[in-house]
């Protein structure tokens, strides 16, 4: 990355149990994980898994919720649902991952057509939960 242009770094999510939440991440969405053996060891707060060079989801454990007081009641957010977080790919990706979450029998929503996101309309995309019930929309718009 050479500029210092606007981004999104990471996402906090709050998960019930952070290795197997690392492993869901890997196996079923290709991301690769960070500070899993760390956090496992005690050495380190929470793990991450890496979405694409620039932007990681931070798998912040429910235990850590009475810690979050750097903001008034931001404890409060632990278990307070985002709506929903989109994840765009190339096609050939896009078809890859449900093909990994289907094997894995993880709950499809059906194809939507034309929605419109960041980079206009995109093709298809579909939802689906991660194991602690956080929503993800996946799409391409190729």
């Amino acid at each position: 990355m050479t500029d210092n242009s606007t981004r999104l770094d990471h996402v906090v999510l709050w998960v019930r149990d952070p290795v197997a939440s690392a492993d869901f991440y890997e196996k079923a969405l290709g991301l690769e994980p960070i500070r899993v053996t760390e956090f496992a060891a005690g050495k380190v707060a929470f793990p991450s898994v890496r979405l694409n060079e620039e932007t990681i989801f931070d798998l912040a454990p429910l235990t850590m919720a009475p810690r979050m007081d750097v903001v008034p009641d931001a404890a409060a957010s632990a278990g307070h649902p985002v709506n929903h977080v989109c994840l765009s790919l190339p096609g050939e990706d896009f078809d890859a991952l449900r093909a990994r979450l289907e094997e894995r029998a993880v709950p499809l929503s059906e194809f939507t057509h034309d929605a419109f996101g960041a980079r206009g309309k995109a093709k298809r995309s579909f939802y689906f939960r991660d194991p602690d019930g956080n929503v993800f929309e996946a799409r391409h718009y190729e």
